[in-house]
């Protein structure tokens, strides 16, 4: 959601501000943010563009860039600020000057590898959305077989969707679109490795793809995502974007804001 839509208040403190958006909330209740010289105490007010948010009375300054950071994640880590069950997550590998950053698209308990995490909602909510390329490295229980090579090749709806799905999933059905490409590294009865690349971010995708084969998936792993790559980055470690990652991302971004400043045009036109 861009600021022309309105962005809630809390996203905005957590984006250009030192604080998580949990820690927003409470100085929100607390009554220490004003805009418009008015105490705002309404979680849900969205801020505009080209309104003003003092914080303890401190001008806010909307930060002009923003911070995209790659981390290592390991199986067994959550995706999440905390567990109620006290499971790790992968927070706890971060110091607290971080916890305010959000993860761009999400791996499952049982999944590792590349996540980009950033400090700007709005770049995380395009870029989930977005159709950049994700790369993994999967391994299957069983062989590959002709329907599921035709599946990657054309692309598939399945009605039942649901064979390695988070139990508590409502998604039951879904639209697989044509992987970008696949390379069959194994191909046996007993398992078989595949590094496969796709342009979709769906709810446990790849799982769900090869359940609906009824193949388990038993290691899932991205390695790249949007031409930014792990390459040797260890587990449990992360790195900011070079320059070259950073210049790139920048031009995707600008070549989106183009594309729907276009789109306006035409539908006042």
């Amino acid at each position: 959601m861009s600021e022309e839509e309105g962005i809630r208040l809390n996203k905005f403190l957590s984006h250009n501000t030192k604080h998580s958006r949990r820690e927003a909330d409470e100085l929100i209740k607390a009554g220490k943010v004003k805009m418009k010289g008015v105490v705002i105490e309404d979680l849900s007010k969205k801020v505009m563009k080209g309104d003003k948010v003092y914080l303890n009375g401190r001008f806010v300054h909307r930060k002009n860039e923003f911070t995209v950071l790659v981390y290592h994640k390991r199986k067994g880590e959550l995706v999440t600020k905390k567990d109620d069950r006290g499971r790790k997550t992968i927070f706890d590998n971060f110091s607290k000057r971080y916890h305010h950053y959000l993860p761009i698209g999400r791996l499952d308990f049982a999944s590792e590898g590349l996540l980009l995490m950033t400090d700007s909602p709005e770049v995380a909510t395009v870029l989930m959305g977005s159709n950049l390329e994700r790369v993994y490295y999967v391994k299957i229980k069983g062989p590959v077989t002709e329907a599921m090579e035709e599946a990657m090749k054309r692309g598939l709806h399945a009605d039942v969707a649901t064979k390695g799905a988070h139990e508590k999933s409502k998604i039951t059905s879904m639209d697989f679109a044509p992987f970008n490409h696949y390379k069959i590294i194994k191909n046996a009865p007993t398992f078989s490795r595949l590094r496969v690349s796709i342009s979709e971010g769906q709810n446990r995708e790849l799982r769900r793809f090869f359940g609906y084969f009824d193949a388990e998936v038993t290691d899932l792993k991205r390695v790249e995502f949007g031409g930014i790559s792990l390459d040797s980055l260890p587990s449990g470690k992360h790195r900011f974007l070079s320059k070259s990652e950073y210049h790139s991302l920048h031009t995707f971004l600008d070549g989106l804001k183009i594309a729907k400043a276009k789109e306006k045009r035409k539908e006042r036109e």
